[in-house]
């Protein structure tokens, strides 16, 4: 394995997901292009949590962009810790902001943004919606196009 990824524990691994988002780890790896201004997408279409009132199941659509500084995260990392969710009782707001709040913490990026686009509850959907400051000049920052809940 290249040394610069040694540090990584799941990359590769048969790795047991967590249960709830304070036992996920977190995962980053150096940058490949430091010096240059580049956003990265995740979505996440199937994104689900519990409802700490009833225990109902949440689901959302979570859209992530971000502007890498020195660190980039690593997916399979970032997969199992959204995963870690599924079983976590916290309201849309809360769940939207922990992710966003984790990721600045451990990347310290340029810039970031979530959208957490939610399926109704109580008739109403509620949609989340942060950002850690302007989008720098010179990224190009596609729409993140997600329709808003229309009923059926």
């Amino acid at each position: 394995m290249d040394e610069k990824l040694a540090h990584l524990t799941q990359l590769g691994q048969v790795t047991k997901g967590p249960t709830n988002p304070d036992e996920a780890i977190l995962e980053r790896v150096a940058s490949p292009h430091p010096t240059q201004r580049y956003l990265v997408r995740f979505t996440c279409p199937e994104f689900t949590s519990i409802c700490p009132m009833t225990g109902q199941p949440d689901f959302a659509t979570l859209m992530l962009d971000y502007v890498p500084g020195a660190w980039i995260v690593e997916s399979k990392s970032l997969k199992l810790y959204l995963a870690s969710f599924r079983n976590h009782g916290a309201f849309h707001e809360e769940c939207t902001l922990k992710i966003a709040l984790k990721l600045v913490e451990m990347l310290d990026p340029i810039w970031l943004r979530i959208g957490g686009y939610w399926y109704p509850r109580g008739g109403i959907p509620i949609d989340v919606f942060w950002q850690s400051g302007p989008p720098p000049d010179g990224v190009w920052l596609p729409p993140q196009d997600v329709p808003a809940y229309r009923g059926r």
